[in-house]
């Protein structure tokens, strides 16, 4: 397993939970050969952990699980103007306080905007996400991933869906796990994270060279994985041992919870879930 992690401090939270290997070991332990210092894996040996700051540097085949990582990456902002696509950027106003200015789209992103918004019919003032990270994030696991699946996890709706809400429904900023307020105030002091456009990332995929296996919610995505079985043992064993309380009993309790908040269809349960698949038949 290799955990991808940008903050020195969680990877040294992850390493007070895991025991982690050194990362040149990761893809397995192994043995030296015989009269060489070729390593070997070791068949059926692990689990292997490690932590890195960015993808792997070699070719793998196996899954990528990314849980809330899409509407993290770095994006930009497009508004429609009632003819054309404009960026809506940051500037200074003169008592030096940060204000959006609009500019012309860049031509590569107004192609990209109108092969999304295809069909559809904006109002002047409609916004979209521009994903400036999608692309090259899923291009640089394309690079990774030899063979294998991807699976996203993720706050998503399709372009018709986006442009019928408003701009602040779908550009969110978080702080202390709270709502953080207006995006321009005080920068630097929360996150801000934007929708994933459902088109966008079909697009994004195929150009990377992925296809597109499945798309469900993330309730039915659990459902198909057996997740009621998972509740049905865990409330089955916290009847048996209610009455000890101990902490295998609490345990098997929380399950249930658990499963309620992540298949809950006006919550967690609403996230989409995208399997993409490279070579793989």
């Amino acid at each position: 397993y290799v955990l991808v992690e940008r903050s020195g401090v969680l990877r040294e939270a992850q390493r007070a939970l895991l025991r982690l290997e050194p990362a040149d070991e990761a893809l397995g332990p192994y043995v030296a050969s015989v009269g060489s210092d070729a390593p070997e894996p070791v068949p059926a040996s692990g689990p292997v952990v490690t932590s890195l700051d960015d993808l792997p540097g070699v070719e793998l085949e196996g899954v990528v699980v990314a849980n809330e990582l899409l509407d993290n990456l770095p994006f930009g902002i497009a508004r429609w103007s009632g003819s054309t696509w404009d960026e809506v950027r940051v500037g200074l106003d003169g008592a030096g306080e940060f204000v959006e200015v609009v500019v012309p789209a860049l031509p590569s992103d107004a192609v990209a905007l109108a092969r999304v918004a295809a069909g559809l019919t904006p109002t002047a003032g409609d916004r979209l996400p521009i994903p400036r990270g999608l692309d090259d994030w899923l291009r640089r696991v394309a690079a990774t991933l030899r063979r294998g699946y991807v699976a996203l996890i993720d706050t998503m709706d399709t372009t018709a869906g986006i442009l019928d809400r408003e701009a602040g429904d779908w550009l969110r900023t978080y702080r202390g796990h709270g709502a953080g307020g207006a995006p321009l105030t005080d920068p630097g002091s929360r996150d801000l994270v934007s929708d994933v456009v459902v088109e966008q990332l079909r697009h994004a995929a195929a150009d990377a060279g992925f296809v597109v296996v499945a798309e469900t919610s993330q309730s039915e995505w659990l459902a198909d994985l057996g997740i009621a079985g998972l509740v049905d043992r865990g409330r089955t064993l916290w009847e048996e041992r209610a009455a000890v309380g101990d902490l295998a009993a609490l345990e098997a309790r929380s399950v249930a919870t658990q499963a309620a908040a992540l298949t809950d269809p006006a919550g967690l349960g609403a996230h989409h879930v995208v399997i993409l698949g490279r070579h793989v038949g």
